[in-house]
C-alpha cells in the first residue's frame, strides 16, 4: 500500500472517532475512474453517559431508565452498563469516597456493580437507588446499544429544600458548557456537577457572569476531577454576592467532564439545569407546560457585541409576541433577564428568540414555575439543538407525559414511536402533522400492554426542522411536581467520508 492510501485511511478514521467513536474497516482499492464519493452515514459503536449524583437527601428515590433504540445497520452484538464511580488517588489507588460507596476496607467489586445493564435495543430497563449515598454514574454503550443510547435519571424528593421531581438526561462527556439561568440568591443552593470518565485527572475553569459581567472568583479555576470520579461545586463558594440570575461557563483545560447543573429553592422545589445549545443567533426553547404560572428568560451572550432578541412565543395557534416583552436587549459579556409571567395562557407554547437585526451568538435558559401559594414547584428549560435525524427520552408513564413538538418556521411532519414497556408491552407508532409556527402538545402513543416506563423516539418524517419536550410529572400533597427534558438530535450517526476514489488524484 502506497503512502497516500495509508494517509487517507488514517484520516477517515480519525474523523470517525471524533465525531462519534465509529470504527471502520479499510476500504477497497478503487479504479482510476471512480469519483470522489459523498460521506456515509453509519451507526455509532461506541458511546458514553454520565449521570450525576442525583441528591442529598436521606429520603430521595432515583429511577435510572435507559433505552437504545433499534437502528438500521448497527452491530448485532454489544453491551451497554451503568455502574457507580469511583474517586481514585493520583496513585490509581482507590479511595474512600461516600457518594460512591467505596472504603478502602470495603468489598471494591460490590460497590462497583452496575446499577442496571441492558439486555436488547428496543428494550427499556430500569433501576432504582435510594437516600444521599447514591453515586454519580459512569456508563458505556458498545457496538448495537451504542447508537442513540439514552438514559434517564428521575429522582422524587418528598421534602427539604429542592423538594419535588428533579430529571435529567445523562450526557456525554465534554470540554465546554453554558448554563443560563443559575443564581447564588438567598433561597437558592445550586451546584455545577462534574464527572470525569477517564483515567486522568481532568482540570476545569468554572466562569460566573452576572447583570453586571464576569464575578472574579479565584476558587473556580483550575478545579481538579479526579479519575471515575465527581465533584459537586456549591456555586456560593465561589463568589460573595447574591445574585438571582447568573450564567455559568465551563470550560476544561485538560481531559473531558460530563457537567450538570442543579437548581434547588427553598419554597420553589429544585430540579436539574441541562447545558444550553451552543451560543447561535437564534434559539428555541421547546415545551412550555400550558399552565404555567410563571416563565423567566435567561440570557447571555459571550462575544464583544451586544444582541438584540425578538421573543415570541409559538402557540398552538401561531407566534404570538408577549405584550411588554417584544425584545430583549443583551449586553455584551453580561446576563440579561426578563420575566414572563404566565406568557402560555393554558396554550402549549415554546418560545422562539430570533436576532432584530445583526445575529449575534446568545445562549438561553427559562426557569418554569407551576402552581401556587405554598404548591409551588419548578423546572428548567434550556435552549436545545433540533431533533434533526431521530431523539428519543426515556422513563415515559402511563400517566403524566405530555411531548411538546414546535416547527418554529416551515410546517413538519413527525413519527412518534412509544417503546416496549420496562415490564411488558408492545411498541407503537403514530405520525402527527405540525403547522408551522406552532408548538402541539402530541397525545403521545402508548404502548399496548404497557407495564412499567417506556421511552418515546420522535424523527422528522417531511418538512422544516422540529424542536421537542417531553414533561413528566407526578403530582404529589397539591404540588405539580414536574420536570422537563427537550430531545436534542441523539448523534447515533455519524457522517464518514468515502475513501473509494481515485487515490492517483492525491498524489499529484
Amino acid at each position: 500500500m502506497n503512502r497516500p492510501t495509508v494517509s487517507l485511511i488514517a484520516t477517515v478514521a480519525a474523523l470517525a472517532a471524533v465525531a462519534g467513536f465509529a470504527s471502520l474497516t479499510e476500504p477497497e482499492a478503487s479504479g482510476p475512474d471512480t469519483a470522489a464519493k459523498t460521506a456515509t452515514q453509519m451507526p455509532v459503536e461506541r458511546t458514553s453517559l454520565l449521570c450525576p449524583g442525583p441528591s442529598a437527601s436521606d429520603v430521595a428515590e432515583t429511577a435510572y431508565t435507559s433505552f437504545t433504540p433499534v437502528t438500521e445497520g448497527a452491530a448485532k452484538n454489544g453491551r451497554a452498563e451503568l455502574a457507580p464511580a469511583g474517586e481514585e488517588s493520583a496513585d490509581g489507588s482507590e479511595k474512600s469516597d461516600k457518594k460512591s460507596g467505596n472504603s478502602d476496607s470495603g468489598d471494591k467489586e460490590a460497590a462497583k456493580k452496575p446499577v442496571l445493564t441492558p439486555k436488547e435495543p428496543g428494550e427499556p430497563v430500569t433501576g432504582e437507588v435510594s437516600g444521599a449515598d447514591a453515586p454519580a454514574l459512569l456508563g458505556t454503550a458498545e457496538g448495537g446499544f451504542a447508537p442513540g443510547w439514552t438514559v434517564q435519571q428521575t429522582t422524587e424528593v418528598p421534602s427539604g429544600t429542592g423538594r419535588g421531581l428533579l430529571g435529567a438526561n445523562c450526557t456525554a462527556p465534554d470540554t465546554e458548557f453554558w448554563f443560563a439561568g443559575v443564581s447564588t440568591a438567598e433561597e437558592r443552593t445550586d451546584y455545577v456537577h462534574l464527572t470525569n470518565p477517564d483515567d486522568s485527572a481532568a482540570v476545569v475553569d468554572i466562569e460566573l457572569y452576572g447583570k453586571d459581567g464576569s464575578l472574579k472568583s479565584a476558587s473556580g479555576e483550575g478545579i481538579q476531577v479526579q479519575p471515575h470520579s465527581t465533584e459537586p461545586v456549591l456555586l456560593s463558594t465561589l463568589i460573595n454576592e447574591q445574585q438571582s440570575d447568573l450564567t455559568v461557563h465551563v470550560t476544561v483545560r485538560s481531559g473531558r467532564v460530563a457537567a450538570a447543573a442543579q437548581a434547588l429553592d427553598d419554597k420553589l422545589g429544585g430540579d436539574w439545569l441541562a447545558a444550553s445549545a451552543d451560543p447561535a443567533g437564534s434559539l428555541i426553547l421547546p415545551g412550555i407546560p400550558k399552565d404555567a404560572t410563571s416563565v423567566r428568560l435567561v440570557a447571555f451572550t459571550p462575544g464583544d457585541l451586544d444582541a438584540d432578541l425578538k421573543v415570541q412565543l409559538a402557540s398552538q395557534s401561531g407566534l404570538i409576541t408577549p405584550a411588554g416583552n417584544e425584545t430583549l436587549h443583551v449586553k455584551a459579556g453580561m446576563t440579561a433577564a426578563a420575566d414572563l409571567g404566565d406568557v402560555t395562557r393554558g396554550e402549549a407554547g415554546s418560545l422562539v428568540l430570533t436576532p432584530t437585526e445583526e445575529a449575534v451568538p446568545v445562549v438561553a435558559g427559562l426557569r418554569v414555575v407551576r402552581g401556587k401559594g405554598d404548591k409551588q414547584e419548578t423546572a428548567f428549560i434550556p435552549a436545545t439543538r433540533p431533533v434533526g435525524t431521530r431523539a428519543t427520552v426515556a422513563d415515559n408513564r402511563a400517566k403524566g407525559s405530555t411531548l411538546s413538538v414546535v416547527a418554529p418556521a416551515e410546517a413538519a411532519e413527525v413519527k412518534v414511536t412509544a417503546s416496549a414497556g420496562s415490564e411488558g408491552g408492545t411498541a407503537t407508532s403514530k405520525t402527527y402533522k405540525v403547522k408551522g409556527g406552532t408548538t402541539q402538545d402530541i397525545e403521545a402513543p402508548v404502548p399496548s400492554g404497557l407495564k412499567g416506563s417506556y421511552a418515546l423516539t420522535v424523527e422528522p418524517v417531511s418538512g422544516g426542522p422540529v424542536y421537542a419536550a417531553r414533561t413528566l410529572e407526578i403530582p404529589e400533597g397539591g404540588i405539580p411536581r414536574f420536570t422537563v427534558q427537550t430531545l436534542p438530535d441523539d448523534r447515533g450517526m455519524v457522517a464518514v467520508p468515502d475513501a473509494e476514489q481515485d487515490l492517483s488524484v492525491l498524489q499529484k
